[in-house]
């Protein structure tokens, strides 16, 4: 079934590059959109191997790339960034100063991989858990790190689950060329194809996902970025530096 599934996108993609009659790029931004997300649930359910999964994510993330072409996008600078929780500063929320980040043994591909954290934990002041915010009493909004595409997005996550992650998103940015990945989110209210700007209203903060709705874990937004390499396979990046220089919204 999965490897019927992988076939399927694959075809896919190649039936497009062939006719002659192209699709417009709205028709295959979603194809893309869908083909990712479908990869990445095929990836948790472990109902593909590693190496199928790798070549499907390979071929979806090149041929989007192409799509979006190669711009004239500048590398961006900490005024293109928006600290990605509203109401809070890097230096106030950012998880052990930026020690949390450790990328080593990552593999997107196989969920049986423990141990990495390619990511930041960004925390807010919430002592009972209840996912608001202890001085305001409201959500707290989290916000585009950076302007992008959302690839996808789960907003279904049921508290008896044992899934990881939660309510999440991914948004690819095709001047950085990589993905960004926001996590346990209590609701999401962007959609795939969607393009949002920085400093946008993505989502708000929660405890989504397996460990994170532990009693024991504190209310936190897990922000990872994957920088998409020449072949279109996905590399850890630490974005400590560029978290730090974000400009942050109240």
């Amino acid at each position: 079934m999965s490897i019927m599934r992988m076939l399927g996108v694959l075809l896919i993609l190649i039936f497009s590059a062939w006719t002659r009659e192209q699709p417009s790029a709205s028709s295959l931004i979603m194809q893309y959109c869908e083909n990712f997300k479908q990869i990445q649930i095929d990836i948790r359910d472990c109902n593909i191997s590693p190496d199928s999964a790798a070549r499907a994510f390979q071929v979806n993330m090149l041929q989007l790339g192409k799509l979006f072409g190669d711009d004239s996008c500048s590398r961006r600078t900490g005024q293109d960034f928006v600290f990605p929780v509203k109401g809070y500063s890097p230096r106030e929320s950012i998880g052990g100063r930026g020690k949390g980040y450790r990328p080593e043994g990552f593999d997107l591909f196989d969920m049986q991989v423990r141990g990495s954290h390619p990511a930041h934990d960004i925390f807010i002041r919430d002592r009972d858990k209840d996912q608001l915010d202890d001085a305001t009493g409201e959500p707290v909004d989290v916000l585009a790190f950076t302007t992008g595409m959302v690839l996808a997005s789960e907003k279904n996550w049921q508290f008896d689950s044992d899934r990881r992650g939660g309510n999440w998103i991914w948004i690819y940015d095709p001047c950085l060329k990589g993905i960004f990945y926001y996590a346990h989110n209590k609701t999401v209210v962007v959609e795939p194809g969607q393009w949002v700007e920085a400093g946008e209203k993505i989502a708000e903060m929660g405890r989504t996902g397996f460990s994170a709705h532990k009693s024991r874990s504190p209310t936190h937004l897990h922000f990872m970025y994957l920088k998409i390499n020449r072949d279109g396979l996905p590399e850890p990046d630490d974005t400590y530096d560029w978290l730090m220089e974000a400009i942050t919204k109240d």
